[in-house]
């Protein structure tokens, strides 16, 4: 920008002109006021200074607003004042005119009529203003009119204090009050006026009542509204009434914007929208094309940034409260920060918002006319460059040129309607097939050219889905959707390499779930790479398919591609998670679902990287067990604050893990084996950590509509299903010394602190390795293990002609004994082998040690790599039992029988 003189940017505005030259007085009383930035405070003091010297608050009101807009222009002319101190000052004097003249006409109305009385709470009702627009996110413009709406909590009639008042209803009362308001902010008197109001955007617009109890209110949002409102309700802001009023409206209010559900078919609903906005924009562009550049509503205007904002506020919002801020520029930092939308997209975003309203207001600070088009005259436009520090128009037309460019690229990219006119012909083709039952032939014709290998079982398949009942019963809007999903999925299928039948049945079982959600149709509509993903999923994985059929609001999880192959970052999910369950704090069914959602989309993006190859198993298990940790720690500190009679702040509680949590080997279906241990002397320990450890365990077993999140095993607790379901740390140290079994021992070898109070953790710690490293007796251990080990054989007999991966011998059990014997017979002179480093790392670590052959070692620790790999792939499939040719594993299960044989042959 060229630098001119201050003085030349003032006298560009004409309002500001006028207003000092007509009185002298002005110019120093101006000159001091914008010193520094206005407040609620000036304005009273300003307010009450003319007041004193005999104007009525009509008046005094006027001349306020005046000044203060004409002190905002100097402010911001003269770069004292950013956008922010603009839109915040202005909106805060907004709502200290409502205060004011709401104050002074209640008092006058109650002398008359007596004051509201709610017929079911005998209390006094006040009327609460609702601020829309800009203002309810404090972003009002300087020359805006104001967007009200009037509403009270309950009917009823006002309470007469004399014979001289004269009752009326509660409605009515506020109706006066109301049109007596609008009256005092809004007539032109020789003043002015405070501001323009509009009550457009009230129930039934301006055919409706002025004014709306909470009741009529919900009954229309019920039955009645429309999706344009629930837009217009996001910006909702009380500026008046009292508090638990206000959050009575907001329980109204909330569910109707917001969802509970991740709502995509706000893409389609606000698409429509501004579709409709630019068609009337162009139709009076056509009509008068000097007005041609509106900065508000033309492409890549301001209300395209207010769309890119608050579209993922009404999609995200009714289960992210961060996301319900009325503020644009706020809810784009918090996109940004929450990886929704790109941080350097964001902050250019804010550039050109910030650009856009500061043109605006210059539009607006030439006359103080409520416009948001360049003006026709080249005199004005040419004051509107000086105002915006350029030389000439063609200097601002062309920074202001490439703002709206980057707008509209990314509102297209959002809201650009993703339908393909190229499969149109396709599509309307498998519609006409599927109208008909007798089209078999037909449907399998047009799979086969789309290049299905077993065209007649897929059209056999997807003419049953479409004839069932829930299928039959979905709206036109919903099947058209349905339609064009499939065919776009007919494609993705017929390129996979092969199993195009079984992707093509996981994925219409997936679709028939999902059917009647119109909102996960209107995502994979909106974001074909989702869907190309789901296809992906469904040919890679059984277990997969029905995961995602089970939980469909992971698709969320598919739409940003970078996040999905990033490692996680568990400081950020633990913080996620605390924040999103401290929202919810005294809401046990809203909490067990947030630790059910976060865990099922981390698991999601963890299997999304694992059917990319991405992972190894090891690895994933890894990540898998530190997710079920942190569930489980985040469970127990929720849990504990249910518990009414809890006698400390933080639980002096641990919970230890067991086998495959407690050798970080968890599986995505795992279930957890866990004990709990607590060391607290309070006598009301024992009972509430005993309602603590079964609060826990509902909390992770019950299920919820987002399902469970563990099943929990508490059979290893001291004295099994006969002990007690926690114990003291103390007396834990006791049985594991005197009473425990040797199986018991052998579990302990796979042990480790989960979650909770550290101190017991590292007291369990030093208890295991006391307890592994008794010495003891070779042979009796050796016995006792042999035994143990015919008993799990013995009750998991394989019949088939295929290898059991995990029971048979020579598998993944009989390589766990072998490490546990070791672990038990040989950690009293080797310490090192009590460290939980997993079965791998200790058949090494005993290979160096000369505890058994080190080549032999290697093949195994090879072996149960191989098998585990085996295993993770066949459940993948949804397979229960993990069985293979013997030809896969020969060499791996010889390996395995040869050291098992060498351990223990001259036990048996």
């Amino acid at each position: 920008m060229t630098s001119s003189p201050a003085a030349a940017h003032l006298t560009a505005s004409r309002f500001l002109q006028r207003w000092l030259d007509a009185d002298e007085q002005r110019q120093p009383l101006l000159d001091e006021m914008s010193r520094l930035s206005l407040s609620p405070a000036i304005f009273a003091q300003i307010l009450q200074k003319e007041m004193l010297s005999g104007a009525s608050l009509n008046k005094a009101m006027r001349r306020l607003r005046n000044l203060v807009i004409c002190t905002l222009i100097k402010r911001d002319l003269e770069d004292k004042a950013d956008l922010n101190e603009v839109v915040t000052t202005i909106s805060e004097f907004a709502d200290f005119v409502v205060h004011q003249h709401l104050q002074e006409l209640h008092t006058e109305l109650s002398a008359i009529y007596g004051v509201p009385i709610g017929e079911d709470s005998g209390i006094e009702q006040k009327m609460i203003v609702l601020g829309m627009g800009k203002l309810g996110g404090y972003e009002l413009n300087v020359s805006s009119d104001i967007d009200l709406i009037f509403c009270y909590a309950e009917d009823g009639e006002t309470r007469i204090s004399n014979e001289n008042q004269r009752s009326l209803s509660n409605h009515e009362y506020f109706s006066r009050l109301g049109k007596k308001l609008i009256a005092a902010i809004a007539e032109i008197t020789e003043d002015g006026f405070s501001f323009r109001v509009d009550m457009a955007l009230r129930p039934n617009g301006n055919s409706g009542p002025l004014v709306a109890s909470f009741g009529m209110i919900e009954e229309y949002f019920m039955i009645q509204g429309r999706e344009w409102e629930r837009y217009a309700w996001v910006k909702a802001r009380a500026m008046t009434g009292k508090a638990d009023d206000i959050a009575t409206l907001d329980k109204i209010i909330r569910p109707f914007v917001y969802r509970r559900y991740l709502d995509y078919g706000s893409i389609d609903s606000l698409r429509s929208m501004h579709a409709q906005i630019r068609a009337e924009v162009v139709r009076q562009e056509t009509k008068h094309p000097e007005r041609s550049n509106n900065v508000k509503l033309g492409r890549g205007g301001i209300r395209e940034v207010e769309f890119l904002a608050q579209v993922f506020q009404l999609i995200r919002g009714g289960r992210d409260a961060s996301l319900r801020d009325r503020s644009t520029r706020n809810t784009l930092n918090t996109l940004a920060s929450k990886g929704i939308l790109d941080p350097h997209i964001v902050e250019r975003l804010l550039e050109s918002y910030t650009f856009l309203r500061n043109l605006e207001h210059r539009l607006q600070y030439l006359d103080d006319a409520q416009t948001h088009t360049f003006p026709v005259q080249s005199e004005d436009q040419q004051r509107i460059a000086q105002m915006m520090r350029c030389a000439d128009v063609p200097e601002l037309l062309a920074q202001l040129q490439p703002h709206r460019a980057f707008v509209a690229e990314q509102f297209d990219a959002i809201f650009k309607d993703k339908a393909n006119s190229d499969n149109e012909a396709e599509q309307d083709l498998l519609a006409a097939n599927l109208a008909n039952n007798e089209n078999e032939e037909n449907l399998a014709a047009q799979l086969t050219k789309a290049g299905f290998t077993d065209a007649t079982s897929a059209a056999r398949r997807l003419i049953a889905t479409w004839q069932s009942p829930k299928m039959q019963t979905l709206s036109e809007a919903s099947r058209s959707k349905l339609i064009a999903l499939v065919n776009s999925a007919l494609g993705l299928i017929a390129r996979q390499d092969n199993n195009h039948l079984v992707c093509w049945n996981r994925l219409l079982d997936f679709m028939e779930a999902i059917a009647r959600r119109s909102a996960y149709l209107a995502l994979l509509t909106e974001y074909p790479h989702a869907l190309a993903r789901v296809v992906r999923m469904m040919g890679a994985s059984e277990w997969a398919a029905i995961f995602l059929t089970r939980h469909p609001i992971l698709l969320d999880e598919l739409l940003d591609e970078s996040s999905l192959h990033q490692r996680p970052d568990w400081v950020a999910f633990q913080r996620d998670l605390q924040q999103q369950l401290a929202q919810h704090t005294g809401d046990t069914e809203r909490q067990m679902e947030v630790l059910r959602e976060l865990h099922h989309a981390m698991q999601f993006r963890l299997l999304a990287q694992d059917l990319e190859g991405q992972l190894s198993v090891e690895h994933l298990a890894d990540e898998l067990s530190q997710l079920a940790d942190l569930i489980v720690s985040a469970t127990i500190q929720a849990a504990w604050e249910t518990i009414a009679s809890r006698h400390r702040p933080v639980p002096r509680f641990a919970v230890i893990a067991y086998g495959k949590l407690g050798g970080k080997e968890l599986g995505y279906a795992s279930d957890l084996d866990v004990i709990f241990l607590y060391d607290d002397d309070d006598q009301d320990a024992p009972g509430n950590y005993a309602k603590l450890a079964q609060r826990f365990i509902t909390w992770m077993t019950s299920h919820t509509p987002a399902g469970i999140l563990f099943d929990i095993d508490i059979a290893l607790r001291p004295d099994g299903a006969s002990g007690l379901l926690v114990s003291s740390v103390n007396s834990f140290a006791r049985y594991q010394e005197k009473s425990a079994w040797l199986w018991e021992h052998q579990a302990l070898t796979r042990a480790r602190y989960c979650a909770g109070d550290a101190e017991i953790g590292q007291r369990f710690e030093q208890i295991r390795d006391q307890v592994l490293r008794q010495e003891r007796d070779a042979h009796k251990l050796a016995q006792e293990i042999l035994s143990m080990r015919k008993k799990m054989h013995d009750a998991h007999i394989n019949r088939s002609d295929l290898f059991d991966l995990k029971h048979d011998a020579g598998g993944m059990i009989d390589i766990e004994f072998i490490v546990q014997n070791l672990v038990l017979r040989y950690a009293h002179q080797y310490p090192q082998l009590t460290a939980n480093i997993g079965n791998i790392a200790l058949l090494k670590l005993s290979g160096e040690l000369g505890l058994i052959d080190a080549e032999l070692a290697d093949r195994t620790s090879i072996a149960y790599r191989w098998f585990r790999k085996l295993q993770h792939s066949i459940r993948l499939q949804g397979e229960d039992r993990a069985r293979i040719a013997h030809d896969k594993i020969e060499n791996e299960a010889e390996a395995t029988v040869s050291l098992w044989q060498a351990l223990f042959a001259e036990q048996a």
